[in-house]
This record gives structure tokens, C-alpha cells and sequence, in this order.
């Protein structure tokens, strides 16, 4: 429950900033062509195992990138997604905050982070504002 209560949480403050930055392109009024959409979408994929939406909202080009110790490792959209769908309906124990560092009516990147009991995975996600809503185009992931 405290798990719950604590991505809810996560979730809200996405949504609070998230929609003072929200851009959207052509249609006000269609949601998922927003960067607080896109966000939260990533958010639910990699904390709580949704990701049924996930696919559309990464770029064909996607370059997610690990660091394993003193290497840095990376995937493209194919590899990343299959190893989403390897944790899919899996819900993470971890507190995850979102943070808007830039944002510029084409590109925007966020920082989220997972803080487990005993590390911190910190993603930072970059967004590109296409005809086709904002897709992820770059992941970057560290372990702290």
C-alpha cells in the first residue's frame, strides 16, 4: 500500500509539472499528443509495468544507453522495448520523482528518478516534439 501511495504520489507531481510545461502540437485537445502524457506514460512503463502504450511513444531511432560499472551499454527501440515487456505488470518498490531540467517548444528533457531502498536509477529521457506528439528519443541511464 505504501508502494501505491508513493508512485501515486510520484504520479501527481509529474502531472503538476508537467501541465505548466505542456506543449502540444495541431490538436489542444488530444492528450496524447502532450509532453505531460509522454511523461507520464514512460513513468507508468518503467515503474509499474505498462507498456501497452509505450511503443508509440518511442521514436524508431531510440538510443537507450546503461552505465554497467565502467561501461556503457546501448540499445535501440527493439532491445529496449523487449526488455520492458520481460518486466511487464511488474510494479517497482521504489519512490519516483520526475523532473522537467529543460524544455524548448521542439526538445525537452526530463530527469526521473527511482530510489530503491538501497540505490538511485536516475533516467534522464529526452523528448522531441514531432507531428506525431512527443516521442522519446534518448535514454540515459545511471545507478548511483
Amino acid at each position: 500500500m505504501k508502494t501505491l501511495k508513493t508512485i501515486a504520489a510520484a504520479l501527481l507531481i509529474v502531472v503538476t509539472f508537467g501541465a505548466a510545461k505542456a506543449n502540444t502540437i495541431y490538436n489542444n485537445n488530444d492528450d496524447r499528443m502532450s509532453i505531460n502524457y509522454s511523461v507520464n506514460t514512460y513513468v507508468n512503463a518503467i515503474s509499474r509495468g505498462n507498456v501497452k502504450e509505450l511503443t508509440n511513444l518511442l521514436d524508431d531511432n531510440l538510443k537507450y544507453s546503461i552505465e554497467r560499472g565502467s561501461k556503457t551499454m546501448v540499445f535501440n527501440k527493439a532491445q529496449y522495448v523487449e526488455s520492458l515487456k520481460a518486466d511487464q505488470g511488474v510494479e517497482q518498490d521504489c519512490l519516483v520523482t520526475s523532473t522537467i531540467t529543460d524544455t524548448t517548444p521542439d526538445v525537452t528533457i526530463v530527469k526521473v528518478d527511482l530510489k530503491y531502498a538501497e540505490f538511485t536509477r536516475t533516467n534522464y529521457v529526452t523528448l522531441t516534439n514531432s507531428a506525431k506528439g512527443w516521442k522519446v528519443t534518448n535514454i540515459y541511464s545511471t545507478f548511483k
